[in-house]
């Protein structure tokens, strides 16, 4: 097997405030990537989601008959004891060193992101299997064997042999199996790679480096998402992090009792995928549900939006129908809502040879002067020893007049994703449509759905001669924009202050030193 573990290595925006006639400015800070990634808001409210409880595997190594994997416990700040070694023919080590392999630079790098003591954003979790790659796939994921936890770090790629469609298959199948949570890097510079290009992996691009483009042969839209890292073997860390976070959240109950659906496979990556904030340079179209133009797939990483996403609990759909095959299936007639604008399902929806299936999640949106932002991802996996995938759509219509505002509808991902600015008030349906016929590969099929609807306020009061710009940490991945005035053409620049998080809210603070200005919020 040939394989690498290398280092994997708008003007689109949403406002949601805007002229706020303030003064000054205040002082100046850095912006950490635990700051991108929603990490250090998610501390600021739970300092205790740091991987207590979960598992980590963590294979690593190159080409086939590497022996250099090994993660070296002290330079990461961990004991001896957190590790398990496993190398060729699945002999072990609880030794370091030992003479299964040798210390890997590559390995402790992505380790320092994933669970170092000082640099980690799981630290605490509670074991690590570090696994010789080329082993791993080789004796693990081919042959079917389960692995103890559900957490897999992947920052490594495979290079043609065995082929990419073979790799595919067999990490779908064991996903499919046991449900395991696979993050891998697509790579740096060249096609995406697998394992990153599986159907039901989640593969990860990098934000801030060249990072792999175009999706997959078959046309599919890969990554699913981004983190920065300069080099996708460290964004990668950052995502593999993020769903142990959220793995460790629904394990503890965050998300309701239906503790199963909230730590599905499904689930997790639709919330990874639906918290990411939008760069500036995002793009994607109906049939291709994420960005794989500029490889940041849903967008970049922000573990904090995704988090409150599921703490905001499982809603199942208000109604399912059926619809003739084909045919139109416009809003439904029930007149519930949702009893909140943020959350998930994971439910299983049923067609028929000759008959559409549509589930509907209905939202009413009240006038507060204010547009909103919708965003909504879809995933479901490919099944167990199947060469293709069930075809489900994502629709959104407004009730008022039938208006169809957004679609997602690939008939090749098993991803659907849509990312919706300036919605007006008013009642919306947002439809899961599983189609039928003789085109499905089964008539049944389990969907995790992640949506999160808001609009945004930005506020500011007076403290003695300091004005204070507010706004709600959550949603999550805002940066605040300042311009002079509002006579065209306008220019909005980045405000260098780092804002500072008190009591749920994030705080900016200007002195009268400078001149009046305009401010917004930029996401």
């Amino acid at each position: 097997m040939n394989m690498a573990g290398m280092l994997l290595g708008k003007d689109r925006q949403t406002i949601c405030a805007i002229a706020l006639l303030v003064l000054g400015c205040s002082s100046v800070g850095a912006v950490s990537t635990f700051d991108v990634i929603g990490v250090t808001a998610l501390r600021s409210q739970d300092p205790s989601l740091n991987g207590t409880g979960v598992i980590m595997n963590h294979p690593e190594g190159s080409e086939t008959g590497d022996t250099q994997f090994e993660v070296n416990p002290s330079t990461v700040g961990q004991p001896t004891s957190l590790f398990t070694w496993i190398g060729n023919n699945g002999a072990t080590s609880t030794t370091y060193p030992n003479s299964l392999g040798t210390g890997s630079a590559h390995a402790t790098g992505v380790a320092t992101r994933l669970y170092s003591v000082n640099e980690g954003v799981v630290p605490n979790v509670s074991h690590v299997y570090n696994y010789l790659a080329w082993a791993f796939y080789s004796n693990m994921v081919v042959t079917g064997v389960a692995i103890t936890g559900k957490i897999v770090n992947q920052s490594f790629a495979t290079y043609g042999t065995p082929p990419d469609s073979i790799v595919a298959s067999a990490y779908d199948n064991y996903v499919a199996r046991y449900g395991t949570i696979f993050c891998s890097a697509t790579g740096t510079g060249q096609a995406v790679r697998e394992p990153a290009g599986a159907y039901n992996t989640i593969g990860v691009g990098v934000s801030d480096a060249e990072s792999s483009v175009g999706g997959t042969p078959d046309g599919r839209a890969k990554p699913d998402l981004s983190a920065p890292g300069l080099a996708t073997s460290f964004s990668t860390a950052y995502v593999t992090a993020a769903a142990t976070i959220l793995f460790q959240a629904a394990q503890r109950g965050d998300a309701g009792t239906n503790i199963s659906a909230a730590s599905d496979v499904r689930t997790i990556k639709a919330l990874l995928m639906n918290g990411a904030i939008k760069p500036t340079n995002w793009t994607h179209t109906s049939t291709m549900p994420v960005d794989a133009t500029h490889g940041t797939g849903a967008g970049v990483l922000n573990v904090f939006n995704s988090y409150r996403q599921m703490t905001s609990g499982q809603h199942r759909a208000i109604e399912v129908t059926s619809v003739t095959s084909g045919a139109a299936h416009p809003p439904g007639s029930n007149v519930g809502n949702e009893p909140a604008l943020s959350g998930w399902d994971l439910a299983t929806t049923t067609t028929s040879a000759t008959q559409d299936t549509v589930a509907h999640y209905y939202f009413d949106l009240p006038s507060n002067n204010r547009a909103y932002v919708l965003t909504s991802t879809l995933a479901w996996n490919r099944a167990l020893n199947t060469t293709s995938i069930n075809n489900l759509d994502v629709f959104l219509f407004r009730i008022s007049d039938g208006s169809q505002n957004a679609t997602s509808v690939s008939t090749v991902d098993n991803v659907e994703h849509i990312y919706l600015s300036g919605l007006a008030p008013g009642r919306y349906d947002l439809q899961v449509h599983k189609h039928g016929g003789a085109g499905a590969v089964s008539n049944s099929e389990t969907y995790a759905l992640a949506f999160e609807v808001f609009a945004l306020p930005l506020n500011f009061s007076h403290q003695g001669s300091a004005v204070v710009v507010t706004w709600p940490v959550y949603p999550s991945g805002f940066s605040l924009e300042t311009t002079a005035g509002l006579s065209a053409p306008v220019s909005w620049s980045p405000v260098s202050a780092v804002p500072i998080i008190s009591n749920g809210f994030y705080r900016v603070s200007f002195t009268s030193s400078n001149p009046s200005a305009f401010y917004r919020l930029r996401r």
